[in-house]
This record gives structure tokens, sequence and C-alpha cells, in this order.
């Protein structure tokens, strides 16, 4: 069985078993009638996922794995911060009329800083270092940018991945300030354990450990009883994911890369009510 799905069934069974409710109290996100969605939720959720073990995605309902995968190379490749540039519809709901959601997510990763090596954004300082200084412990990127937080459509979620070498495994650390788990828990595990391999193959290195680190898990009112439902339903194996091999060059690869096959999985759900 999936080591994924018994990690998310496991995972949304304490939340809701010994989580904490927000009703009663003020929040900020509203249903799409008005209503204030509240959550139950728990604080400083880790989880882990050995690669080498298995594709972390879900059978309990299939996750869009290539859309998620053109949505991390559309902030990670691209550097982009305009939703015209992306194939989803995801990210209409923050942007402008001209299509940009801001000073977020692609833009951060877009800017030039000057390192030891010379002048370079983030996502080209993590390739060269673990090409040329694979062993540091300085190896990450940030997102959360205070200067430009006004200035974003949605303020990031997902916001640091911090990249750590043992012997030849890339491993890495995904924080997430914050995530609705219905909706967006493996729809991030798959994107960054993509992401984990992707970088893995153009630095000579093979993919290791996606670490998960969640402050705020929480489920909204009105996913709870789809959740119940969603993790009583039968697991089936991870299914296989394989890279094009011939790609070298990170900036090269697109999502027709990716091959994933023997992906077994119960219905999708849909029409899944999401809170802004």
């Amino acid at each position: 069985m999936s080591k994924a799905d018994i990690i998310f069934a496991q995972m949304c069974s304490d939340i809701i078993a010994n989580g904490f409710s927000s009703e009663g109290m003020e929040v900020r996100p509203r249903w799409s009638d008005g209503t204030p969605a509240h959550t139950i939720k728990r604080f400083g959720v880790v989880n882990r996922y050995d690669l080498q073990e298995e594709f972390p995605a879900l059978t309990l309902r299939p996750t869009a794995i290539r859309s998620a995968v053109d949505e991390m190379l559309w902030i990670w490749q691209k550097k982009s911060n305009n939703v015209n540039e992306l194939n989803s519809k995801i990210w209409d709901e923050w942007a402008d009329e001209s299509g940009s959601i801001g000073k977020a997510y692609g833009y951060q990763l877009a800017q030039k800083y000057k390192f030891a090596q010379g002048t370079m954004d983030q996502v080209d300082n993590v390739i060269w270092q673990l090409k040329n200084r694979p062993y540091s412990r300085r190896i990450l990127t940030n997102i959360y940018n205070f200067a430009d937080l006004s200035e974003m459509g949605l303020e990031p979620c997902a916001y640091s991945m911090t990249f750590n070498v043992t012997g030849n495994r890339l491993n890495a650390i995904l924080n997430q300030r914050s995530q609705d788990i219905l909706a967006a828990n493996n729809w991030n595990v798959v994107q960054y354990a993509v992401l984990i391999h992707m970088l893995a193959q153009v630095t000579g290195l093979v993919p290791g450990e996606l670490i998960h680190v969640i402050a705020d898990a929480h489920i909204y009112d009105r996913h709870v009883e789809i959740v119940r439902e969603l993790i009583e339903r039968p697991q089936y194996p991870a299914p296989q994911f394989k890279l094009n091999s011939e790609v070298k060059d990170f900036y090269d690869f697109t999502i027709d890369d990716i091959e994933i096959s023997g992906y077994k999985t119960n219905p999708q759900i849909k029409n899944i009510p999401i809170a802004v």
C-alpha cells in the first residue's frame, strides 16, 4: 500500500480527533456565501517521505500530478508571477486584471542577490551549491519577503526549502506556514517530490527524503465529513515515477519529461468548496 496514503490518513485522523477548532472565534477566510470558514487544526505537523521507497502520490483519490508539476515549474523554473503563463486556473482568484499575483512566489525566486560565487537568483544558487559545495549547510530558498508582503496577491504558504546532501542523497525540508489539508496536501507533496527528483538528476545526486513541515495543518469545517469518508477508502500501491534521463539542465524540464505508470486510485472528489 502507498505510504503516502498511510501518512495522510493518520494525519487527518489526528487532526479530527485531537485538533483545535476555531468555532466561535473571529477568522479571516470566508466561504462563497459569506459564512466564516472555520477549521480544526494541529500545529507543527511533520511528515517524512523517502523518495527511494516510493513516489508519494495518494491513491485514496487521484492527484493531478501533471498540473501540480506544471505549477511547480511555473514558480521554480519560469519564476513567473503571471497566471497567463500557467496552464491551470488555480491562481486566478488571486490575480489582478493583468494576470499578476504581485511580488509573490516566482517573482521572489527571480530576484538576484550577490553570493560568494557571483550574482544570481535563489534557484541558480541552489543548483550551483549542489554541484560545487554539496555538503554545505546553507543551501536554501526563502520567498517570505517581509518587504514585499503588501504587494503580494497571496502571502506564500509553502515558503522555504532547505536542501541537504547525505552521501549522494539529496534531501529537503519543505516549510509551510499553513495548509488546507484536503485541497492542497498531496498536491504540494507531489510538487516538491518532483522538484527533488529534478534537482538530483541535474546535479549528479539521487533523490533522498522529503520532510514536510506544516505549521498550521487544518481541515475546514465543510471538509470534515469528506475527509472522514476519504480516509476510509481502500489503499493501493504507489505509482511508478520516472524522469527523462536525457535532461541535464533544470531549465530544460517540461511536464512531458515525467512519466507516471501504474497509478490506480479511488474516484476523484469533485466540487470541493474552497475558502478564500
